[in-house]
């Protein structure tokens, strides 16, 4: 169990700690997720962002690799970020992973966009990590509860450019049949744990594949599969060049699909310390002209492992 460093009741405290991987008191950090929830809560389902920003995928608490994505990205604030979700679980350093993003919300709110993925949930880091790592390092699911109140209050997706004839709409998974719209979208009563099935978990589960004629049953369980077609008539009914999304590994950082009119962005490099693969960022400039940005693991000179043998431990063979 770690006890923290206390600080000052200040998000900029909270960065020079964190980037240090060192965690603050359990004082602070209430104070930082109620901080941020307030933050969070304001913001509508779908964030308007404007360029230039950098998208960034899963990151899955690699928090070492994290640091590697700025050293290429840049540094906040210099650099705008939007996060496309799954912070947590896997990785040996969530808490730190998803306490740093946080403070850098809480300190730059303009400049950093957080949106949900599947993993910032209670069922899923109930299974996969994040849980567990709480209850080492704090000693209770007090850290837990209050990250997972957060969650709730993630928004859906974000438009970047919109009204320059060259949006991206950036979503974690994918589409649901529920919204052909994005007003539809917008709609979503979105401050609750995931549903297992509807419009909102759709967005956060699903996935493009080389299908065509509609939807079709997901092997993951939930959400669905979907092809050409679908993107290119929702993206042609809102007015979108390209979605954006992450959700699922590729080896080398990002693929783009159907004629570019839907990539998919990877930013955990060697995923689960073992899959060889590049993460990759894409920067999306004030012109929106777009450059994908790809990189490897930190150094291992450069990182420090998991102080407790627990964390150490194999993670699951569950690629989301």
């Amino acid at each position: 169990m770690e006890s923290g460093t206390d600080c000052a009741d200040d998000p900029i405290a909270w960065i020079d700690l964190l980037m240090k991987r060192k965690l603050p008191s359990l004082k602070n950090i209430k104070s930082l997720c109620k901080r941020v929830r307030e933050e969070l809560i304001k913001e509508p389902n779908i964030l308007e962002v404007q360029p230039p920003v950098t998208l960034v995928g899963d990151i899955h608490g690699q928090f070492y690799d994290l640091l590697e994505l700025f050293k290429v990205g840049g540094d906040i604030p210099d650099t705008n970020y939007l996060f496309m979700g799954d912070y947590v679980d896997r990785g040996h350093f969530s808490v730190e992973t998803l306490l740093l993003l946080f403070a850098l919300k809480v300190a730059y709110p303009r400049r950093v966009s957080l949106i949900r993925g599947n993993h910032e949930t209670r069922q899923i880091t109930q299974v996969y990590g994040f849980y567990d790592e709480c209850m080492r390092k704090f000693g209770s699911s007090e850290v837990w509860e209050l990250c997972v109140s957060a969650f709730d209050t993630l928004a859906l997706a974000a438009l970047i450019g919109k009204g320059t004839g060259e949006c991206r709409f950036a979503v974690h998974a994918g589409l649901t049949p529920a919204c052909k719209t994005l007003d539809e979208i917008s709609g979503i009563d979105r401050v609750c744990e995931v549903p297992h099935e509807g419009p909102m978990c759709d967005l956060l589960w699903s996935d493009p594949e080389d299908i065509t004629g509609g939807w079709g049953i997901s092997p993951r369980g939930a959400g669905y599969i979907f092809g050409a077609d679908i993107v290119s008539q929702f993206n042609a009914k809102n007015n979108i060049k390209q979605i954006c999304r992450s959700h699922q590994l590729v080896m080398v950082g990002y693929r783009e699909m159907f004629s570019k009119g839907l990539v998919t962005v990877w930013s955990a490099p060697n995923y689960c310390y073992r899959c060889g693969n590049l993460g990759a960022v894409l920067e999306i400039s004030e012109n929106m002209n777009q450059n994908y940005a790809t990189f490897g693991p930190c150094p291992s000179e450069d990182r420090v492992g998991p102080s407790d043998v627990g964390q150490g431990l194999c993670q699951p063979d569950y690629f989301l």
